[in-house]
């Protein structure tokens, strides 16, 4: 099942995961990301343990590359696991097990990467990629959408569509977007209008919260609309 993109934005330093798949609730198990670590994104037929331990490995300084071979090195079903990474350094790495249903296969980009498997063909993730590429002066989230969205007009997820997410971390230890769509005819359509939705007033509300650079935040009530009116008329999302 699945393909997705991680991706570092240079402009921003933001990293984020877009995902989307036949299969439920994708967002609760594919993407994984931890502010000054790295990103891990865990597919096909998936084992939910690679996320956490991958993180982990990462934070102890291990990078893309060998953090991948230390996950399926490990463990007895590899061959039907596909998972990309990146690391602090902003090192991507892949693997595509033996066993994964085709189409399947990975790429990797100096500032991204995309995998995926079950896949109505290699068009998918190309054109995925093809979009991402071309599209640098959209912001972040709405690159990502598109070149997601690129990938399912060439066919996307060979069984159909169920569900997406998409997972952005600033500098903060909290996500700027962690936007998930579980069951839906149309998820990467769905995702996109809440990705709108959280650009009317969500990160606009955020920039006030606490912060590693601000830890309790805006504390008077009193100026926030001000505030939030203030980033809106910037542009800020």
């Amino acid at each position: 099942m699945t393909w997705s993109i991680i991706a570092k934005d240079a402009p921003t330093g933001r990293i984020g995961i877009i995902v989307a798949t036949r299969f439920f609730a994708v967002g609760a198990m594919v993407p994984h990301i931890r502010t000054g670590v790295g990103a891990v994104a865990s597919q096909a037929f998936i084992n939910p343990l690679y996320g956490p331990q991958g993180l982990a490995l990462l934070e102890a300084g291990l990078g893309a590359e060998e953090t991948v071979g230390r996950l399926t090195a490990a463990d007895a079903g590899r061959d039907n696991r596909q998972l990309h990474a990146m690391d602090r350094e902003g090192n991507f790495a892949a693997y595509t097990g033996a066993k994964c249903i085709d189409w399947c296969g990975h790429a990797l980009r100096e500032n991204f990467s995309v995998a995926g498997n079950m896949l109505a063909g290699p068009a998918v993730l190309a054109d995925s990629i093809r979009a991402y590429e071309s599209q640098s002066a959209l912001p972040f989230a709405r690159r990502l959408i598109s070149a997601m969205r690129a990938g399912e007009a060439a066919g996307g997820d060979n069984r159909g569509k169920q569900s997406a997410a998409l997972l952005i971390h600033d500098g903060e230890d909290y996500p700027l977007y962690d936007l998930r769509v579980d069951d839906h005819a149309d998820p990467l359509g769905e995702l996109a209008r809440l990705h709108e939705v959280a650009r009317e007033r969500w990160v606009h509300f955020r920039r006030w919260m606490p912060s590693r650079e601000n830890p309790s935040g805006l504390t008077d009530r009193s100026g926030l609309e001000v505030l939030v009116a203030k980033s809106i008329a910037e542009g800020y999302e």
